[in-house]
């Protein structure tokens, strides 16, 4: 097997070189992904406090959902991974059409299910003018999703073949496309009108449609594609063959809902300290958000890695892949909390003038440099399981880290509830839920490192028997 044949050193740098290659384009495109939204709230900022308030809840119920449409469709990555180490080349075609089926599916769902949530936003409490600026700005941006999941299918196929670039070409230009488009009807630019949060809806959703057709003109004219080129015929759907897509996408949906649901329940409960805890928090999140982006962008890789290993039938270079991919992620995970940990109060000054927001940022920063270990390992061993097909354990350990434990226990620490024996003596506000982040993401990494070692090993095992 090649992990055996190769020296360890040799192996090792390989497959790092490997899986750096594969995961670094992915990277650049899912910071121009963040970037998006980072334009929409800090362009309709400047219109007025009442826009940025209706695009800020507005982005905090779609982008639950975009979430779990991306994590329905990474099915895709694993099935053409293996089709691809497999050298089933002829069946990917069939494999993509039916994953397009997939995708817009999943978007018409996710889209209905988006503008539902928009009821709640004459439940909590909003002003009435904004709760009606909040749901218009989500029914528009909703009809991007359809595409979205489209996208999401050829994402998966162009990545699993090794071909990365056309992610991140296509992220940065629908990046400068949404800038662009929001100065245009954000403000009123040249003669546009001026639309305010709702204009940034109109320049998110036409640019998933605009991002889907660059993916599909891109698959049509790069060689690399046309041993397994898609679009060669029309193709109805095949639903047994969606419905085993789903059994293998819809954990990895549910789990991702589970994890953006969670960091939105705790923004919500932390609401309730105070604008300078809730500001504080938010700062915290989004800078550990932005640092996430390097080991998920391993975790695709690694799936695309693992599975053409076992693709090819050799589940060795598959356990091997997989460490090393573990090994990559942690290792990142020591330096973002080394860094976080030494500037946190350069981190919170960049971010706000305010003294105390200042103060508690750097308190909760610490926090978030102690969960970067456990949150790179959680995420790398999570997406080594879904290059083996296994999701639902995963699903299963992550619902039971961040609802079984980082919430309770957060909400018992943070609001020290008297009819609990062992709740502290006084709250500790937003800090009790970052310690029950921690607590929850440790407890994650912890099972899904056992699951993965235990999988991996029984694999090799079978293979020699």
């Amino acid at each position: 097997m090649q992990a055996n044949t190769a020296s360890p050193r040799h192996s090792a740098r390989s497959e790092v070189k490997a899986l750096w290659q594969l995961s670094w384009p992915m990277l650049v495109g899912q910071l121009a992904t963040v970037g998006m939204g980072v334009a929409d709230v800090a362009m309709t900022g400047h219109v007025s406090a009442g826009e940025l308030a209706a695009v800020s809840i507005g982005t905090s119920v779609w982008s639950i959902l975009l979430v779990a449409v991306i994590g329905t469709m990474m099915s895709m990555n694993t099935l053409v991974a293996h089709e691809t180490g497999a050298g089933q080349f002829e069946r990917i075609p069939h494999v993509v059409r039916q994953g397009l089926w997939k995708g817009f599916g999943v978007g018409v769902v996710a889209m209905l299910l988006t503008n539902l949530a928009t009821l709640l936003f004459y439940h909590i409490g909003l002003d009435r003018a904004v709760a009606d600026r909040a749901a218009l700005f989500v029914h528009v941006i909703s009809l991007g999703m359809p595409a979205f999941g489209c996208y999401r299918a050829l994402y998966g196929y162009t990545t699993s073949l090794n071909a990365t670039k056309p992610v991140m070409v296509i992220a940065i230009l629908g990046l400068l496309f949404n800038v662009f488009v929001n100065w245009l009807l954000v403000f009123g630019n040249w003669g546009m009108p001026r639309l305010g949060g709702i204009g940034c809806a109109v320049a998110t959703a036409t640019g998933m449609w605009l991002m889907l057709a660059a993916m599909i003109a891109w698959i049509r004219v790069a060689p690399v594609y046309r041993a397994t080129y898609p679009f060669t015929h029309w193709e109805w759907p095949h639903l047994p063959e969606i419905a085993s897509m789903l059994r293998l996408g819809v954990p990895i949906g549910i789990t991702y809902f589970a994890e953006a649901s969670a960091f939105g329940a705790i923004s919500l409960l932390v609401a309730r300290f105070g604008v300078v805890q809730v500001s504080a928090h938010q700062i915290a999140l989004n800078f550990s958000a932005l640092v996430f982006m390097v080991p998920l962008s391993f975790g695709i890789g690694m799936i695309t890695r693992v599975g053409q290993a076992l693709g090819q039938g050799d589940p060795a270079r598959a356990r091997f892949a997989s460490w090393i991919g573990v090994a990559m992620s942690v290792a990142f995970g020591v330096l973002s909390a080394a860094f976080i940990a030494l500037f946190r109060w350069e981190i919170a000054r960049a971010y706000t003038s305010d003294l105390a927001v200042q103060a508690m940022c750097a308190e909760l920063l610490l926090f978030a440099a102690l969960f970067q270990l456990s949150d790179a390992t959680q995420v790398a061993t999570a997406s080594a399981l879904r290059g083996y097909r296994v999701t639902r354990q995963p699903m299963q350990i992550q619902l039971l880290a961040f609802w079984g434990f980082s919430l309770p226990v957060g909400y018992l620490l943070g609001r020290a509830p008297s009819w609990f024996p062992w709740a502290p003596a006084a709250p500790m506000g937003a800090s009790g839920y970052w310690i029950g982040l921690v607590l929850g993401l440790t407890i994650a990494a912890a099972l899904l490192t056992w699951s993965l070692q235990h999988l991996s090993r029984e694999r090799v095992l079978q293979s020699r028997s």
